[in-house]
């Protein structure tokens, strides 16, 4: 069996007048993430722990904000993808492993749900997916409440 770890890391700044998607979850808060997509921070991190792990470049080469077709994009349609890429060079999930680092929102209320959302886009047992909630003790544009951001690992098999 061929194992491969990935990592994916994302950031964007909170904005008035934007949703808060994290995790495929709108999260309700008074500012959302300013991206050319949904940017849900945690999607995109996880889908560049997959395709780094597969060796398939970044979200931004597969998904560029060039491109007018990913305007506004739900994020959890670019994670299907991923996947769907993921799969067709033979792949398969082991596991995740993500945190994601904000003053505010409270994040520990939704994380139940984000985990479920996420695995019902993977198709993986909910065991595989581990979802954390971190601060950066007010310190940096994290602990400014200017941005938000996640980090993930990701463990993936191929079948020789």
């Amino acid at each position: 069996m061929n194992i491969k770890v990935g990592f994916g890391y994302d950031m964007h700044r909170l904005q008035e007048g934007r949703e808060l998607w994290i995790g495929g979850l709108k999260i309700d808060y008074s500012k959302g993430l300013y991206g050319h997509s949904d940017a849900d921070v945690l999607i995109h991190a996880i889908c560049d722990a997959l395709l780094g792990a597969a060796n398939l470049r970044d979200i931004g080469y597969n998904f560029p904000d060039t491109a007018e077709e990913f305007k506004n994009i739900d994020s959890k349609v670019l994670l299907k993808r991923t996947v769907e890429l993921l799969h067709s060079k033979g792949y398969s999930i082991g596991n995740i492993d993500a945190t994601v680092c904000a003053e505010q929102p409270k994040l520990n209320p939704y994380i139940s749900d984000i985990q479920l959302t996420l695995t019902d886009i993977l198709k993986v047992e909910t065991d595989n997916v581990s979802v954390k909630a971190t601060t950066s003790e007010k310190m940096g544009f994290v602990g400014r409440e200017e941005g938000i951001t996640a980090y993930a690992v990701v463990l993936i098999c191929k079948k020789q």
